[in-house]
């Protein structure tokens, strides 16, 4: 959930560390700290509250060292203050930085007491500093302190630590929480993501879980979980980073919804033929897995959770193949059973989404076929982990309320259905206009962005809002639900999706002409269904907002307000009628005056439980 950036170096690292958090700030901004050893071997460490802009404006002097580490927080023990920001330190001697969360720390913590130790923040992280100060002692060797104090540890950690006393070493612990290590010449870097480290280095070393390592400038030494020495390749990034630049845009996340037909076409591209899908985009043992995939579960939360309710329409209505889907956080906590020949598909924008990759370390004793991530990330946790991969090529996601990461779930998912149903014997005509669907997606999209200043204008009349309810039918559904999270995620108007045929279960006894109720209208087989659920709304002085295809013969007048979408094909529609409610929670953002790319109480990338 926070960023990581450590250096160990012999120029000055201070910004090289502050440029590795700005990139890393959407995985946390509720405070920020750096610590780096001074040429007198002391350590100087600044922290401050807010965003890190707050770090680098309290960084006034010059901050001389070649090693130090920098955090960038988002709070799960203890408040965002500056006593609880990282890095946190033990009598002047240890500083570390942590991602994830401790779960006996609340234990730990009164043994430290107990043996005279005082706190000064109310974190899990500190449990970890004063625990390393005191095997320190014993031992005098770093690497050997932290690898007995993790034994100790429950939870998720990723650390990095460094000790005053050995300048010339940081030693980092991954479990549950992911690090990389940046490869130099003469100098050496680790961080929770690749991308902070883009500026300084291209090769890198990815941990695996259990890892411990010891960095110098000129060395990295790694023991797996068993404390036995092993050589992780280096793998080298071609990755770009060009998220830092918004262009002409007003936030990342406008950026990000407008980048969404290329990104489309990113995910397209070479894994479509003439008439069918290339399948081997999952992976070269795909082929024959597929061919004995009867069942699907798909495990995901958050946003890739909605992509998958969307899938579970597709899979069974196209494929023919039973699919059931499941919040990461519930699954992994419930007994489970597994129909035979069954594909474990996990879903999560950076990989290391931490229910996510629990419910696929569990699923590995389940019995499951073939497990298989959807991922943005190829070298994730989740990717690497998983025997099938298909990457989505979304491109660096920088706003927290997911827009192109979620389009593009749902055309790996498309692509998923496809290749399944190819081998459950779909009519090949049809699947070759499905496939030329899937060829046309983007200019749909771009089509459908056109209507931008329609939305814009439709998004002032939710100014003085306090409640919003999203309706939609089928696999739109799912969809409504998607506009009503990014509702909440940026605007904080409290917002709800049902299926549009629950109304009479419930929900009509909030209708009144002081809640907006948004309304997705593709023109498929449930449009007459859907018109009567509109119709009972009108009839109870509801004001309606429509997103309907131009052939579903919605008229505009003081009861309802309709925006056409180009016609698309109906099960491609899902995607399409994405793009206005991003639009629409954007805009609605803007009017209520929010942080639309870093919401509060939000992060990213969701690393802890």
């Amino acid at each position: 959930m926070c960023g990581i950036v450590g250096a160990i170096a012999q120029r000055d690292v201070a910004q090289i560390l502050l440029e590795g958090l700005k990139r890393l700030e959407y995985r946390g901004y509720d405070s920020a700290g750096l610590a780096v050893i001074n040429p007198e071997n002391t350590i100087e460490r600044i922290r401050a509250l807010g965003k890190v802009q707050a770090l680098a404006d309290a960084m006034t002097n010059p901050i001389i060292g070649g090693t130090g580490i920098a955090h960038t927080r988002w709070a799960t023990h203890g408040e965002p203050s500056e006593n609880n920001a990282h890095p946190h330190t033990s009598s002047d001697n240890i500083a570390l930085v942590h991602n994830g969360i401790i779960e006996n720390h609340q234990e730990l913590r009164q043994e430290l007491v107990a043996e005279g130790y005082h706190f000064q923040s109310q974190t899990d992280t500190e449990v970890i500093a004063h625990l390393v100060h005191k095997e320190q002692q014993q031992r005098n060797d770093l690497l050997a302190s932290v690898q007995a104090v993790t034994q100790k540890l429950r939870g998720a950690y990723g650390t990095v630590v460094m000790d005053k006393n050995t300048p010339e070493q940081l030693v980092v612990a991954r479990s549950g929480s992911p690090l990389v290590i940046g490869l130099g010449i003469g100098e050496n870097f680790v961080a929770s993501d690749s991308l902070a480290l883009l500026p300084v280095t291209r090769q890198f070393i990815y941990l695996e879980e259990g890892d411990v390592a010891l960095i110098t400038r000129d060395h990295v030494y790694i023991e797996d979980a068993n404390g036995v020495e092993v050589d992780r390749p280096a793998q080298e990034s071609t990755a770009s980073y060009d998220a830092g630049n918004k262009g002409d845009f007003r936030h990342f996340m406008l950026k990000e919804i407008y980048d969404q037909p290329q990104a489309v076409r990113n995910a397209l591209e070479s894994r479509l033929a003439q008439d069918h899908v290339l399948e081997q985009a999952f992976g070269t043992e795909a082929t024959k897995i597929f061919a004995q995939v009867r069942h699907v579960q798909i495990v995901a939360c958050g946003t890739s959770y909605h992509s998958a309710m969307v899938a579970r329409y597709w899979f069974e209505s196209l494929a023919g193949i039973a699919c059931s889907v499941e919040i990461a956080s519930e699954y992994r906590y419930r007994k489970s059973v597994v129909p035979e020949n069954s594909l474990l598909v996990t879903i999560s924008q950076s990989g290391e989404t931490a229910d996510t990759l629990a419910a696929l370390r569990m699923a590995r004793h389940l019995g499951y076929l073939a497990t298989l991530a959807i991922c943005n990330v190829g070298a994730s946790s989740l990717v690497r982990e998983s025997d099938l991969a298909f990457m989505t090529r979304a491109g660096v996601e920088i706003g927290v309320a997911s827009t192109k990461a979620f389009t593009t779930q749902l055309v790996g998912l498309a692509i998923l259905v496809l290749s399944l149903a190819q081998h459950n014997q779909m009519n090949p005509e049809q699947l070759k206009q499905l496939v030329s669907a899937l060829k046309n997606l983007p200019q749909k999209l771009e089509e459908t962005l056109n209507l931008a200043s329609s939305i814009e204008t439709m998004a002032k009349e939710f100014a003085d809002k306090h409640h919003t309810l999203f309706l939609g039918r089928g696999d739109q559904y799912p969809i409504a639900m998607e506009g009503a999270l990014k509702l909440k995620e940026i605007s904080y108007i409290h917002a709800e999706a049902y299926a549009a045929g629950e109304l009479k279960h419930g929900p009509l006894a909030l209708i009144d002409d002081d809640m907006p109720i948004v309304v997705v209208a593709p023109n498929n087989e449930l449009l007459e269904k859907l018109k009567s659920n509109v119709e009972e709304v009108r009839a109870r002085g509801g004001l309606l907002y429509v997103f309907a295809d131009i052939d579903a013969n919605f008229q505009s007048d003081d009861t309802m307000r309709v925006i056409n979408l180009p016609h698309t094909d109906p099960w491609l529609a899902p995607v399409v009628y994405t793009i206005p409610l991003q639009l629409l929670s954007y805009y609605v953002a803007i009017i209520k005056g929010t942080d639309v790319d870093q919401p509060r109480n939000l992060a990213k990338s969701v690393t802890v439980e």
